[in-house]
């Protein structure tokens, strides 16, 4: 096999023992290779636009900068990588957020060895892969959409809330999340949106209904 014909892959997560474990399932499998690791959301942008790997592994949940703002980061790049979400979370607060910003697929870290080499050949043919449970809650979803302002927040929509609600400014919020303006601005639609606010007023509301504080 050539390296022409091989999927070349970038693994984005914050422990060194996940990146290593996939590196070294990968690497011993015919068909692959790896070109670089990343331990967060703005390493996987950096990288993932300077390797132009076929398939970005991506983990959502990590310190200094998410898998979901990376996503929608490297879509608005116009990155040519399938990016095939690998993590242990599967809330709807978690998938649906990071299919709507461009993930080809999303599923969970649990998945067989072989079940993941399949998914990653499919994600890099550009076919959707979800796991067996993500897609029953996008099923569902989709047959019971959700009222304005009973949306529940994501992770990241909770810590931009919280910073908001200390005052903090937009380029604040952005220099300490590691993420851009404009993304903190798109957080503030999604949370607006989902706690039915058009304003910072969401903040009142954050601690009305116990999200913060």
């Amino acid at each position: 096999m050539t390296a022409e014909t091989l999927i070349s892959l970038l693994i984005v997560d914050d422990h060194p023992v996940v990146r290593d474990g996939l590196r070294g399932m990968f690497e011993s499998a015919p068909g692959f290779r790896v070109l670089g690791e990343a331990a967060n959301g703005v390493e996987a942008v950096a990288r993932g636009t300077a390797l132009d790997p076929d398939v970005i592994l991506m983990d959502l949940r990590m310190p200094g900068g998410s898998g979901v703002d990376a996503i929608r980061e490297l879509t608005r790049l116009g990155a040519r990588a399938k990016i095939l979400v690998l993590t242990t979370y599967d809330t709807d607060s978690d998938t649906l957020p990071a299919i709507e910003a461009g993930a080809t697929g999303y599923l969970l870290k649990d998945a067989p060895r072989d079940e993941l080499f399949t998914a990653v050949r499919a994600a890099a043919e550009g076919r959707t892969v979800l796991s067996p449970a993500v897609a029953s809650r996008l099923v569902q979803a989709v047959r019971t959409p959700r009222q304005p302002g009973n949306e529940p927040l994501s992770a990241r929509e909770r810590e931009v809330l919280a910073l908001v609600a200390r005052g903090t400014s937009n380029r604040e919020i952005a220099r300490e999340l590691f993420i851009s303006e404009a993304t903190v601005k798109t957080h503030l639609t999604h949370l607006y949106t989902k706690l039915g606010v058009n304003d910072r007023a969401a903040v009142a509301v954050g601690y009305d209904r116990g999200i913060l504080g």
